[in-house]
């Protein structure tokens, strides 16, 4: 038990350093490529920080578990939603800007609700994971290209946000950023992988001790404490992101997450091997990930912020999920 509570402890704190060097090498990547911070954040920040999904879901997917591949996932996207960006709004109301209102959230959306679709039919096919896998390669190449010529058009005017924040700051280098993008996304993941290993031993001796079905405690776990697990990367990211000001990388890595374990981890882990049984248990929890994937929509709609009292909502809405799921 000891060793457990130990693994915890560590992982918090590579969690913690690994968020903020995450945070500082990729806004400064964004000054030196010239795209926005927000791209920043759907691309590297979110899909960086989604590598432990992956790694969990790929894993268990090969291992037959699709529950908790599944689980995983799913209960990963509601914690994004609910309780970082709930967590988020809460220390800073959370701005955004007309294309992330117009294409990302809706791509986001037409994601989640497309795999729901997908998964109720009872099996996530080869097939279906590999075209979500190229239309998130799409859609990443896509934001990239448009928001370097976004802004080359901001630079010529003088109008740009970028040139702008580095006024009075001394450039970092390319290499120290990607250092710490490396260092920061390996921090996250090793952080998440010893939280989760302390928090799923812990776990089972519960289980055992209270003698819960082999199969709920699957669902059970991939939904709560793995997918807890596999998000406090996002969870820590966006908080320091938050706490320094980069409220769009905050709500970019968000976005880019949760459409990256849709069309990445889903899709790289069902295109390798096939997910049976999809439709079964899920049918509340796809029900919660699509309401809150179109409220989060919404909430971004209404005055293009994610004000305070919307974040209290999202959090209170993921206590209560988390509460009906346990009971």
């Amino acid at each position: 038990m000891f060793l457990n509570i130990a693994l915890i402890v560590i992982g918090f704190i590579c969690l913690i350093k690994g968020g903020d060097f995450l945070v500082d090498g990729a806004t400064a990547v964004a000054r030196k490529a010239k795209v926005s911070e927000m791209v920043i954040g759907l691309t590297i920040v979110g899909f960086g920080t989604s590598a432990p999904e992956l790694l969990v879901s790929l894993q268990a997917a090969l291992q037959g578990s699709s529950g908790l591949a599944i689980g995983n996932v799913v209960g990963s996207n509601i914690a994004n939603i609910a309780l970082i960006l709930g967590v988020s709004a809460l220390i800073v109301p959370c701005p955004t800007d007309n294309k992330t209102i117009r294409i990302d959230a809706p791509f986001m959306v037409i994601s989640v609700l497309s795999f729901v679709v997908v998964a109720m039919t009872g099996t996530i096919s080869r097939l279906a994971g590999i075209i979500g896998f190229a239309l998130l390669l799409c859609y990443v190449i896509w934001q990239v290209v448009d928001s370097r010529k976004k802004e080359k058009l901001s630079a010529a005017s003088g109008a740009s946000e970028i040139q702008a924040d580095e006024a009075g700051k001394k450039p970092m280098s390319v290499w120290l950023a990607l250092f710490l993008i490396v260092a920061g996304g390996s921090l996250l993941v090793m952080g998440a992988n010893w939280l989760i290993d302390g928090a799923s031993a812990i776990a089972r001796e519960l289980g055992e001790y209270f003698g819960t079905p082999a199969e709920e405690v699957e669902r059970i776990v991939g939904l709560t404490i793995v997918a807890v697990g596999t998000s406090l990367p996002e969870l820590f990211a966006s908080v320091m992101a938050a706490l320094k000001g980069k409220t769009e990388m905050a709500i970019g890595n968000i976005i880019g997450s949760v459409t990256f374990n849709i069309l990445c981890v889903i899709g790289l882990s069902s295109a390798i091997c096939p997910i049976q049984n999809s439709d079964a248990g899920f049918v509340n929890d796809y029900a919660v990930m699509s309401i809150l994937t179109v409220a989060l929509w919404v909430f971004l709609k209404t005055n293009h912020l994610l004000e305070r009292v919307e974040g209290g909502v999202l959090l209170a809405s993921y206590i209560g999920y988390i509460a009906y799921t346990l009971i």
